[in-house]
């Protein structure tokens, strides 16, 4: 039996809007504490931000929009978003840099008093071979925890790491979020992902919430979603 609810964000990643309805209505239940998690490609087609802004206050949105420019133009861009009044999370790149960030923040404050920045640090998608390639000579971890230490000092409202980083974020961002993607269920491929973990070793590495997006999307959403429940008992 589940002691507690569990946050859980259920990645929408889709352009097709009935399939995006059908996973907040089948995705729903008491046990788990659900919100949904629009990324790019939903908000960018052509029903997409439309149909966020009529959602009901009572669901958990989140607007996975990573932005990262200069600070002004992301100040621009989260004002912007002042007509989405029922959005609860926002993501920004760590990389942008502490002004970037301090920017952000402010900006969503004024914007909407109920939306938490979070920050993004290393995408789950890059591996330690894959960052050297970018220019990065340091490794995953120590990266990470540079810009939770920077995001931190921006007063940011959360973290967005891997499970792996997530046990050492938490030492460093103790009263604030830290939410963990590249979550698979057990026997699940990794696919594009390099730094995956089960939603139960996340939350014992210090997640206060995870993102799942495949492993609950395809296939029956309704057997997924109890999969997902007994893996935490």
């Amino acid at each position: 039996m589940i002691k507690k609810k569990y946050k859980v964000f259920i990645a929408c990643d889709s352009t097709n809007l009935s399939q995006v309805k059908k996973i907040i209505q089948q995705s729903k239940n008491s046990k788990l504490n659900i919100g949904y998690k629009f990324g790019l490609e939903f908000f960018n087609s052509r029903q997409g931000r439309n149909f966020i802004s009529k959602l009901p206050n009572n669901i958990t949105i989140w607007l996975d929009l990573k932005l990262m420019d200069i600070p002004n133009t992301v100040s621009s861009a989260i004002n912007s978003l002042k007509d989405l009044t029922n959005a609860r999370y926002l993501t920004i790149h760590a990389s942008g840099g502490y002004e970037m960030m301090m920017a952000a923040k402010k900006a969503a404050t004024k914007t909407n008093k109920k939306l938490k920045v979070l920050a993004v640090t290393v995408l789950t998608s890059f591996s330690e071979q894959q960052i050297k390639q970018t220019g990065h000579t340091k490794a995953i971890k120590n990266i990470v925890i540079q810009q939770a230490n920077l995001a931190k000092k921006a007063k940011i409202d959360g973290i967005v790491c891997s499970g792996h980083e997530a046990k050492f974020i938490k030492k460093i961002c103790k009263s604030m979020e830290i939410i963990t993607p590249g979550i698979r269920l057990e026997g699940d491929s990794k696919q594009d992902q390099k730094r995956v973990m089960t939603p139960k070793l996340a939350f014992q590495n210090g997640a206060t919430g995870i993102v799942i997006g495949r492993s609950i999307t395809k296939g029956n959403i309704k057997n997924n979603i109890q999969k997902l429940i007994s893996s935490l008992q």
